[in-house]
C-alpha cells in the first residue's frame, strides 16, 4: 500500500535528492581530477608518520585507520607510501604539517601511478628495482609487477605468443649483458642441449666468414693461407663487398649461413688466385708456411721426453724416427743446394 505525500514534503525530497546528486558530482569531478590522490589525503592527515608517538594529535596509527576503514593495514600503508614519496619530489606537503579535515590544492591525476602500487611487492629492492625498470620503458609499473608475480603467465605467453617470446630474447639479450651470472647460466644451457649447441656453432662460423669477408671491405687487406697480411687487389675487395652487400639486405631471420660460405669461399678461392698471380709473394707464402711448419715440428720434438724408454719402447717408434732422420737429411740437402746455387 503506498502512502501519498504532501506537496510540500515532496520538493523538500526532491531538494535533498539533488542536493546528494550535486554532492556526488562534485565528489567525482574531484576524484576524476587528482585521482589516488584524494584517498592519499586523507591518509597523509589521519595517519601519524611510523615510529611517531600519538602525543596530543588526533590522527591514528595505519592499523587504526584501517580498522575504521574496514581495509587492511598493507593497504593504508601503501598510499603512505606514495604520499612520502610525493613529498620528497615537493609535489604535497609533508605528513606532519598536515592536520585532519584539511584540504590542500592535489596534483594531477595522471601522476598518481608514478607514485602509488597496489601491490605490496613495489616497496621491496627487487619491486623497486622493477617499478624503475617499467618507467624506464613508458609503462605503468602495476603492469610490470603483475607480470613479475606471475612467472607461470609469463611462460604460457611466450610458449604460446611468438612476438612475446622475440620480446623475451631481447630482454634477455640486453640483461646477459650486465648480468655474468646470467651469461654463464644461459651458456651452460646451450652446452647442455645438443641442438642450441649446434646452432650456436653454426651462428658462430657464419660469423667468422662474414667477418673475415668484412674486414677485407673494410681495411682493403688480405690474410693468406700462410697468415701473411697484404694489401688487396681492387678486383677481390670489390667482389667481397659484393657479397657483403647481399648479406648485408638480407631480411630479419633470413639465414645468412649458406650466403656467408660462399661469400667466404668466393674469396678464399680470389686470395689463392692472388697469391698465385704474384711471384714474389707465393714465394713468401712457402716461405712462411715452411717456417711455420718446422716451429711446429721443433715445438713437438722439444716436448717429447724418453725418461720411461723402456716402457714406450716399440720397434715401429724407431723405424718412423729413422724415417724422419733420411727425411730430414734430404730437406737440409735441398737447402744447402739452394743456398750454394745462390
Amino acid at each position: 500500500m503506498s502512502v501519498a505525500l504532501a506537496p510540500s514534503e515532496t520538493a523538500a525530497l526532491s531538494a535533498e535528492g539533488q542536493d546528494l546528486v550535486v554532492r556526488d558530482a562534485r565528489e567525482f569531478g574531484a576524484y576524476a581530477r587528482t585521482g589516488g590522490w584524494a584517498f592519499a589525503l586523507k591518509v597523509a592527515r589521519s595517519v601519524r608518520p611510523g615510529g611517531q608517538p600519538a602525543g596530543d594529535s588526533p590522527k591514528v596509527s595505519a592499523k587504526e585507520f584501517g580498522e575504521l576503514a574496514g581495509c587492511s593495514a598493507e593497504r593504508v600503508l601503501r598510499y603512505c607510501k606514495a604520499w612520502d614519496l610525493a613529498a620528497d619530489d615537493g609535489l604535497v606537503p609533508q605528513f606532519e604539517v598536515l592536520v585532519p579535515g584539511e584540504d590542500i590544492e592535489l596534483p594531477d591525476s595522471d601522476v598518481w601511478h608514478a607514485y602509488y602500487s597496489s601491490r605490496s611487492g613495489a616497496t621491496s629492492v627487487r619491486g623497486t628495482a622493477i617499478t624503475a625498470a617499467a618507467e624506464a620503458e613508458g609503462i605503468r609499473p602495476t603492469k610490470a609487477l603483475e607480470v613479475a608475480e606471475n612467472p607461470t603467465a609469463l611462460r604460457a605467453a611466450i610458449l604460446a605468443d611468438p612476438s612475446t617470446a622475440q620480446a623475451a630474447r631481447a630482454a634477455l639479450l640486453d640483461r646477459i649483458k650486465e648480468d655474468p651470472a646470467l651469461q654463464t647460466e644461459l651458456a651452460r644451457d646451450i652446452a647442455r642441449t645438443d641442438g642450441l649447441k649446434k646452432a650456436v656453432a653454426s651462428e658462430s662460423r657464419a660469423a667468422d666468414r662474414i667477418g673475415y669477408v668484412r674486414q677485407i671491405v673494410d681495411n682493403g687487406q688480405i690474410r693468406t693461407a700462410a697468415g701473411q697480411t697484404v694489401d688487396a687487389p681492387a678486383e677481390l675487395r670489390a667482389e667481397a663487398e659484393r657479397h657483403l652487400s647481399l648479406i648485408d639486405e638480407l631480411e630479419e631471420g633470413e639465414e645468412a649461413g649458406e650466403w656467408a660460405s660462399e661469400a667466404y669461399d668466393t674469396v678464399k678461392d680470389l686470395v689463392a688466385q692472388a697469391v698465385e698471380a704474384d711471384p714474389e709473394l707465393r714465394v713468401q707464402e712457402r716461405r712462411t708456411k715452411f717456417y711455420s711448419s718446422l716451429q711446429k715440428a721443433t715445438r713437438v720434438f722439444e716436448e717429447l721426453t724418453l725418461d720411461d724408454a723402456d716402457d714406450i719402447y716399440e720397434d715401429d717408434m724407431v723405424q718412423r724416427l729413422e724415417d724422419l732422420q733420411k727425411a730430414l737429411d734430404t730437406c737440409i740437402a735441398a737447402l744447402r743446394k739452394a743456398a750454394a746455387a745462390h
